[in-house]
This record gives structure tokens, sequence and C-alpha cells, in this order.
């Protein structure tokens, strides 16, 4: 695997580009102004009582993170955290249908990420966590079945590290980046930092670019032989990647893929899955999936056989059957 690789996949011609990019630009101006229209519209004093689909809350240190809330009020809760550079939106598929089933989902952007404000500092695993605590604090939010994509799966592990299992029920990691991404002496299966260094300079010369590359190439696996590539899928990576803080993504690759969870998966003490594809190449399942299995021995391990990184994605229906029997049990 290497996702400095990736930037060798796409091969667009100079005019598909500029085609693509301004199609993509009036979609994102778009979007951010329906976001903006929703905000003014649905976010509620907390005095009203009222509970609707789209909010905000302010963290300890005065960050704005913004967080949907679907499905019944009265509802087990769910919450959902994303990936890197992504925002609540990759959740789409599995919030709706866990909603759809009487369960109540809270999916929010990380802090610098999506429709949250753009901190220059704080872009670590300690803060996301306490953003994390925040919100359920504020919300709160009791018997939460917590679970997280990629970058989202380190966020609920430090949480559970620093703020331990008192309001969660149970965990889950999709193609989490626990325990530890980079390759050390200690972590011989990880990648080399020199992997993550690339990521950051691509990011500096063309985060544009990078965010397209990744896509269209190991995130969802099109690189693969006889892959059919969704451009949708490569679209919506782009625009919710595109839509974070520059500096928030840039400092974030670092948070990843250097923070070590090992003693946060330790505490680990409420029911878990662990969901992870054996064909990923962004996060590659022997230095992830299985090693937090090891640290987490009562966790079921799920394999999704050929499955890629994007797994929320390339395979919703999977995915959302297994989180739903999951929440159910």
């Amino acid at each position: 695997m290497s996702i400095n690789a990736s930037t060798e996949n796409a091969n667009l011609t100079r005019r598909n580009v500029l085609i693509g990019a301004s199609g993509i630009a009036g979609l994102a101006g778009f979007s951010a102004a329906l976001a903006s229209a929703n905000s003014a519209v649905s976010t509620t004093s907390a005095n009203e009582g009222n509970r609707t689909m789209t909010s905000r809350i302010i963290t300890r240190d005065g960050v704005e993170i913004y967080y949907k809330d679907w499905g019944p009020k009265d509802g087990k809760v769910v919450i959902l955290s994303h990936g890197w550079p992504l925002s609540a939106d990759s959740w789409e598929a599995q919030a709706f249908h866990l909603a759809n089933n009487g369960f109540r989902v809270i999916t929010h952007d990380r802090r610098g990420h999506g429709r949250s404000s753009q901190p220059w500092d704080g872009n670590d695993m300690d803060h996301y966590a306490d953003d994390l605590s925040d919100l359920i604090e504020q919300l709160d939010l009791k018997d939460i079945l917590l679970a997280g994509f990629s970058t989202g799966g380190g966020e609920i592990t430090r949480y559970i590290g620093r703020h331990g299992t008192s309001r969660i029920a149970k965990a889950g990691l999709i193609s989490a980046v626990p325990p530890l991404m980079v390759k050390t002496d200690a972590n011989p299966l990880g990648l080399p930092k020199d992997v993550f260094d690339g990521i950051q300079a691509a990011s500096v010369v063309d985060r544009s670019k990078l965010y397209r590359d990744i896509a269209s190439g190991p995130f969802f696996g099109f690189n693969r032989p006889g892959a059919v590539a969704s451009q949708g899928m490569i679209d919506s990576f782009w625009l919710q990647g595109m839509m974070g803080g520059h500096k928030n993504t840039y400092d974030s690759i670092v948070a990843f893929s250097q923070t070590d969870f090992t003693e946060d998966l330790k505490k680990f003490d409420v029911p878990t899955i662990i969901i992870h594809g054996d064909d990923d190449q962004i996060v590659p399942i022997d230095a992830a999936g299985r090693a937090s299995k090891k640290l987490v021995p009562h966790a079921i391990l799920k394999v999704y056989a050929g499955a890629p990184h994007g797994i929320t994605d390339t395979h919703k229906e999977q995915l959302n059957a297994d989180l739903l029997a999951f929440a159910r049990s």
C-alpha cells in the first residue's frame, strides 16, 4: 500500500479537470449557501427545548461544533464520528438507516472540518475527544453506541481513554486507525512516517488534487484492476474535504497517523465491534483492525473480504446491516 502512489492514478486532461472543477465549485457554492440557510432556520436556543435535525454546540475552549440529530428523540442513541478529511455527511447512509429503524443518530463535524469552526490550534486527538465529551454532556446523552470510522475511530478511542464509558453502552471501530498507524520499532507493521510527511507536503502543494487522487485511487479501491469508479463518491469526498480548514486538515494528518491509542484501547470495557476490509490500502488491517482486536480481546472482529477503506459507501448495505444488528443486540 502507498497513499503516495494514489497521486499517479488521476490522469485527467486539463480540459476535464477545468470542467469538473467548475461544476463542483458551483455545487460547493450552492451547498455552502444551503447549509448557511439551514443553520439560520434550524439552530435553536437550548432554552426553547426543541430538538432540530441540525444544530451546534460551543466547546470548553470556544470552538463551534456542528452536528446532525436524526431519528426519534426517545430512540437509543448512536453517535458516529467521521474520518479525515471528511464530515458528518460521510456517515449519511448509516445514519439514515439507523434513524429509520428507531435510533436517535448524532453525527458531528470534527473541529476544523465540515461546518464546524476552524481553530488554528487544538487539532489533535485530545481536543477531538474533549469536543466529543462536550457534545455528549451538553446533549445529556446516555447509553450510547459510539462508533468511529478511520480517524473517527481514533477520536472515540481517545474519548474512552480520557472520559471513560459511564455514558457508553457499546463501541464500534470501523476501518479505524488505532492502535497506531506510523511504523515504529514497537509497531513494525505500521506505515513509514515518510508516507504521512508526503501527504502533508501534497496538501500544501495542491490540497484539492490530493483529495481527488485519494478518492479516485485507494480510498474506495478504484485503483484495483476491474474496479468501476463512482464519480459521485469521488466528488462527495472532494467536496467534504474542501469544506475543512487547510490548517486543520493538515494538522490532522499527524493526529491520525502518530497518536498511539494502545493504552486507550485497554480501557474498552463495553461490547465492541471492529469492522475492517482486508484490502484497505489506507489503514491496512494487520496494523489496525487485527491489532486492535488483540488489545480488546472481547471485541467482535468482522473482516470484509476484498473491501477497501471507504466501506461506509462501497459496502454500505453490509455495514448498515451489521451496525443495526449490533445496535439491537
